[in-house]
């Protein structure tokens, strides 16, 4: 029991920091890729936006990647 749960910790550390590294390239360029207005945001905007791209980075990766397609 106690390998499943140190595995489970472990995924969730890489998860973590994969989605933290995602977030400060997808707050100053990915951003405002999806979404034109995200250009003009403010330090506290980028802020506010940084824990929300962490955790929704798989979701985010994709769309920024089929956006890259479209340009």
């Amino acid at each position: 029991m106690t390998g499943v749960v140190e595995l489970l910790v472990l995924v969730l550390q890489v998860y973590t920091l994969v989605g933290l590294l995602f977030a400060v390239a997808f707050v100053f360029r990915g951003a405002a890729r999806l979404d034109p207005d995200a250009v003009a945001g403010t330090w506290g905007f980028r802020v506010l936006i940084l824990p929300g791209a962490a955790a929704l980075w798989p979701y985010l990766a994709l769309r920024w990647m089929r956006a890259g397609r479209n340009a």
